[in-house]
């Protein structure tokens, strides 16, 4: 009776281990097999690079400029805005990663600790921008519809706070990152693509009440608060109402386009208990907010726009100098070499 009872506990044990070694086989034929990821690779990598060409300098300009506003006379939103700047720089810094990973058929090849440091990074930018944007709205609308109040008060220090909420704000949310990797099985063959049961327990969640604090509930503010600033504005200067549109047209283009539908995937996962198959394109429409974040800059201040236009102008200037450099380099050079001939033929 005991051997029965031995041999059918040994059975037990050798099934539950088949079983382990098939989840993990199957885990890594997945991986292994390019069609676990829908789309053509080379399109991320496309994305991935359009976005850091042409964002990277834009947002450096941009750089630029708010550290010398601020320091020739600060006002608060330049102190968010300069916040949503470093914020882009951040991502484009580390776009290559995702460069890397696009090139390599989204398997991951480099150390493994940065897979969620990525990631979190990726993340978190995109919901600091949705941040401050709706910081700034709030803002333009206070300085417009209080003009006299709004004057007489700085408002660097609250500026300031606003900034540093919004950044654990988001990097509190997007820690769930590291928690997701570090939580499962997977072989670390990619990068925080497929996940387990139990790693969808705890990411999806999270995913919703990210799509609900850190999307929605900023949407529905910037909504009212540019609604009002354009019914206060429909009479005034014409300059100024296009100035406003500008700003309320990009705006309302980074939370619509770029990161509607990445928020709308959090909320369709949670009811279908699974990530999205989809979310990985709409993620590429995310990584475009650095490119449009500069309009949202060009637009939300006059002072920035006379920055960019004094920049352009100077740009011919520099370009012209550094041709006339060039020539007379070509010139010194070419006048040099008829007299070393000569100092030959007369060895």
């Amino acid at each position: 009776m005991e051997s029965v009872k031995i041999s059918s506990h040994l059975e037990r044990r050798m099934e539950a281990r088949s079983w382990s070694q098939a989840k993990v086989a199957i885990t890594m034929d997945r991986s292994l097999d390019p069609s676990f990821f829908p789309g053509n690779h080379w399109l991320y990598f496309s994305m991935y690079l359009f976005t850091f060409l042409v964002g990277l300098p834009l947002n450096l300009v941009a750089l630029v400029i708010f550290a010398r506003k601020l320091q020739r006379r600060p006002v608060a939103v330049d102190v968010l805005l300069l916040n949503l700047t470093l914020s882009d720089l951040l991502l484009l810094l580390f776009l290559p990663f995702r460069m890397v990973e696009a090139a390599s058929s989204m398997h991951w090849r480099l150390p493994f600790i940065f897979c969620p440091l990525t990631k979190f990074l990726f993340f978190t930018t995109i919901y600091l921008t949705s941040l401050f944007l709706t910081a700034v709205s709030i803002e333009r609308y206070l300085s417009v519809a209080y003009p006299l109040w709004y004057k007489a008060r700085p408002r660097l220090r609250q500026a300031g706070l606003v900034s540093g909420a919004c950044w654990l704000l988001a990097t509190g949310h997007c820690s769930v990152v590291f928690i997701t990797e570090f939580s499962g099985n997977s072989s670390h063959s990619t990068c925080y693509l497929d996940f387990e049961e139990e790693q969808l327990a705890i990411l999806l969640p999270v995913r919703l009440e990210m799509a609900v604090v850190l999307f929605g509930i900023p949407l529905l503010i910037t909504s009212f608060c540019y609604s009002r600033l354009v019914c206060i504005l429909r009479r005034g200067a014409s300059h100024r109402r296009k100035r406003v549109a500008g700003l309320v047209t990009a705006t309302m283009l980074n939370f619509l386009i770029c990161f509607g539908p990445y928020n709308i995937s959090h909320v369709v996962g949670y009811l279908q208990n699974k990530s999205p198959v989809w979310r990985n394109y709409v993620l590429l429409l995310s990584t475009l907010n650095s490119c449009v974040d500069p309009l949202v800059y060009y637009f939300s201040s006059s002072g920035f726009q006379a920055d960019f236009q004094r920049l352009l102008q100077r740009l011919p200037g520099i370009w012209g100098f550094w041709r006339q450099e060039s020539c007379l380099k070509l010139k010194k050079n070419e006048e040099g070499q008829p007299q070393e001939l000569s100092n030959v033929e007369n060895r």
